[in-house]
């Protein structure tokens, strides 16, 4: 399959959300996971502001990417926050070059393996909610064109939250994120209880979460709180994700 291809593919996926009570956590995880694919990066995390403006990790590919957000978030530094105030693409950072800037994201990700970076806003007329950001083990420079592959991933995504349809007023929205926001708390402690009933990592627990949700077509919120009670076991979960 040819890249055009593969990205006409990812843009009907995404697309495939404009409809009714379609699951945004989901939307988040499959727009970090298509962007490390399309444009060649080891690793993707996502912050969304919630409804108090205060930012959130929301998706990640990996628990490194995870973690590495949360710490920007918690430190104030890096290109994710800079790119959120700014609605500005920060793309193609050579990590060394940004000690001075960001020294202690720079520590972080660099003890993590990663060599650089790209941030790219997600935003519609003006309206920043939230941040892509992309982590490479290699000195990764994004063409031009890769560039606006990733900000069209983004920007449908970011339509896929504001739709019309669903969003009629800012208070929707925020609702709308906040239950995203709540789920994803579920799904984290998911992922810590399922990793050591199944004694898996927790990158293999949320994958046959998520294998899981999508089979069954549940949310990944309600699988999380399943998991959490108990009510869904890991011998199950691991039989679905094969």
């Amino acid at each position: 399959m040819s890249r055009e291809q593969r990205l006409a593919e990812v843009f009907v996926e995404l697309a495939d959300t404009l409809v009714d009570d379609f699951d945004v956590l989901d939307l988040l995880h499959t727009l970090c996971e298509r962007s490390v694919e399309l444009l060649q990066a080891d690793a993707a995390g996502l912050i969304l502001a919630d409804q108090r403006s205060a930012l959130q990790v929301m998706a990640s590919t990996t628990e490194e990417a995870r973690v590495l957000e949360l710490f920007g978030l918690q430190n104030d530094e890096g290109p994710c926050l800079d790119c959120f105030s700014t609605g500005q693409q920060m793309v193609n950072i050579d990590l060394d070059e940004a000690q001075e800037r960001w020294p202690r994201f720079h520590a972080a990700t660099v003890a993590l393996g990663y060599r650089s970076t790209h941030a790219l806003p997600m935003r519609l007329r003006g309206e920043v909610i939230g941040v892509l950001n992309l982590f490479c083990v290699e000195r990764a420079v994004l063409s031009s064109r890769d560039v606006a592959v990733g900000q069209a991933l983004c920007d449908v995504a970011t339509v896929g939250l504001l739709q019309e349809r669903a969003v009629r007023h800012g208070e929707v929205l925020a609702e709308q994120l906040q239950g995203a926001l709540n789920s994803r708390i579920l799904l984290e402690q998911a992922k810590g209880v399922l990793s050591e009933r199944a004694g898996v990592g927790v990158d293999e627990a949320f994958g046959s979460m998520r294998a899981y949700a999508r089979r069954t077509r549940q949310p990944l919120g309600g699988v999380a709180e399943a998991v959490i009670a108990g009510t869904i076991d890991a011998a199950e979960l691991r039989t679905t994700s094969h």
